[in-house]
């Protein structure tokens, strides 16, 4: 297998790990819960997006890595990050603002995913990605199971 074999494999696996374990485990649990408390642990990986900022880092990702790719997806992956924090707290703290904030953050940060996927194909960014690999084939799938989870509960317990 090629890198964009392996790197296509191991994003799928990992997507169908993490899908299992939110029908199993995770969305159970969060049904009995009201719909406030139901949202704030799926926005908490969202919390750490920051961490897309180490595309930024030169000693983490290969010199290569396209500057196109890096700014738009360390930078958006910082405004999910404190979009997620923002509706955490306003949800804890029942704020009226706390659906909105949830909704927007969703919004925001699933467009933000996916652009940062469909940029990465053509620029072989996967290539480029050093130790930050993991990003893209272990964190983005959970992230895009949470997000998948946010958008069914925001619609299905919000009326």
């Amino acid at each position: 297998m090629d890198s964009f074999q392996i790197f296509g494999v191991q994003f799928l696996l990992s997507l169908v790990v993490y899908g299992l374990l939110a029908k199993w485990y995770v969305a159970p649990a969060l049904a009995r819960l009201p719909l406030h408390d139901a949202l704030i642990p799926l926005l908490v990986p969202h919390a750490f997006r920051h961490l897309g900022l180490v595309f930024l880092v030169p000693a983490v990702v290969a010199p290569t890595l396209p500057r196109a790719f890096a700014l738009p997806t360390a930078y958006g992956d910082l405004l999910a990050g404190l979009l997620a924090l923002l509706a955490m707290l306003a949800l804890r703290g029942r704020l009226v603002l706390g659906i909105p904030l949830a909704w927007l953050f969703n919004v925001v940060g699933t467009l933000d995913l996916l652009y940062a996927f469909y940029q990465g194909i053509p620029l072989d960014a996967g290539l480029h990605m050093g130790s930050a690999w993991y990003i893209p084939t272990f964190i983005v799938p959970a992230l895009y199971v949470t997000h998948f989870m946010i958008f069914a509960m925001l619609v299905k317990r919000s009326r």
